[in-house]
């Protein structure tokens, strides 16, 4: 496979009658990208962001945007509380959050030994999901809006790149904790994002933050919680999507055995 890392040499490309069967993009700007008179069959298309802007994907002349969040509004009962914007629809959305993720940790706990720490397609491990979402929950929640001097959990999980934002990574743990440790910093990051919400007054909720990644963007507590709930969503999408994946592998494995 070819590989055009990190380029712009593509912005503005005509690609005609090429062949991009089985090809792969990560990390990619498609926005404005028009395609004519092409051949979708067996395609797959994660855009975590695709429903938090206003926007539009038309396929054939019908914008699909309102289709795709209605279907995982059903398949994820509380995520259409993700907008909520008063300290009561909060508290829903985040028991929302927490219903649906205790229903996702169950289903790991009765799955194979070392589950937690499977890989699908080079994204995270679940583990590494649940120490993604600390680190998510520090930079928001106890960065953002609580200002807390040094809000980082060692067992966070940082993103690609990260460093390039100012985050200092000596603070984190380079290795693989046990499973259990991760499972209680995410605990105690949960119970944080609970007991904030359970007391912030309304009048709150539009007092200005500096954004984490840019000093001159400024936030309002209210933003800070919605990007802690769309990482809530999101991840728990990506963890349920690659679940799925890790059982059909391993019943497919068994149907093998068994012939």
């Amino acid at each position: 496979m070819t590989n055009f890392p990190r380029t712009d040499q593509l912005e503005g490309a005509a690609l005609v009658e090429v062949s991009l069967r089985g090809a792969r993009f990560t990390d990619c700007d498609l926005s404005g990208v028009v395609m004519r008179a092409v051949e979708l069959r067996d395609v797959d298309i994660d855009a975590p962001w695709l429903l938090a802007s206003e926007t539009s994907v038309r396929i054939n002349g019908v914008d699909v945007v309102p289709l795709v969040r209605a279907e995982l509004e059903r398949r994820f009962p509380g995520r259409a509380l993700m907008t909520a914007d008063d300290p009561d629809g909060l508290r829903r959305a985040w028991e929302a959050v927490e219903r649906a993720w205790s229903g996702v940790l169950e289903r790991v706990s009765t799955m194979p030994e070392g589950t937690v720490d499977v890989s699908v397609d080079g994204e995270w491990s679940f583990a590494q999901t649940q120490r993604h979402l600390v680190l998510a929950t520090d930079i928001w929640l106890r960065g953002a809006v609580l200002h807390v001097e040094q809000p980082y959990h060692p067992l966070g999980l940082a993103f690609a790149g990260a460093e390039q934002f100012g985050l200092d990574m000596t603070v984190f743990d380079s290795g693989t904790p046990p499973y259990d440790d991760v499972l209680r910093a995410r605990a105690d990051r949960v119970a944080a994002v609970r007991g904030f919400i359970d007391t912030v007054p309304s009048e709150d909720l539009a007092r200005e933050c500096r954004n984490p990644w840019d000093a001159e963007r400024r936030e309002t507590v209210l933003s800070c919680l919605h990007t802690i709930l769309h990482e809530e969503w999101e991840h728990l999408r990506f963890a349920v999507r690659d679940l799925d994946s890790i059982a059909s592998s391993a019943a497919v494995s068994q149907e093998g055995r068994e012939r």
